[in-house]
């Protein structure tokens, strides 16, 4: 399994009040945060950090995205995933 890591100097708003995020899912919500900032691709990094396709993680960042401990982890972040998510459903 690859190692997690998250963005040098990143930090999950609430991330002590939010009782129920593993250490993989913090590091989700972290580059999902930051991963612009990173040089290449993000689908190479997405496959670097977590051992994953980017189907892979895109399906673990939606189930992710719809848990409480998530939201109240970093709301702003997980109502734009949420947004994104809705809008290619209508779209489809």
């Amino acid at each position: 399994m690859a190692m997690i890591e998250t963005p040098a100097g990143a930090h999950v708003p609430g991330d002590a009040d939010a009782p129920g995020l593993s250490e993989r899912d913090r590091a989700m919500l972290a580059f999902e945060r930051e991963w612009w900032k990173l040089p290449g691709a993000k689908e190479a990094a997405i496959k670097e950090r977590f051992g994953l396709t980017s189907t892979q993680y895109y399906q673990q960042l939606n189930k992710l995205a719809d848990t409480e401990a998530a939201l109240a982890a970093d709301p702003l972040l997980v109502k734009r995933i949420q947004r994104r998510r809705a809008g290619r459903r209508r779209t489809v």
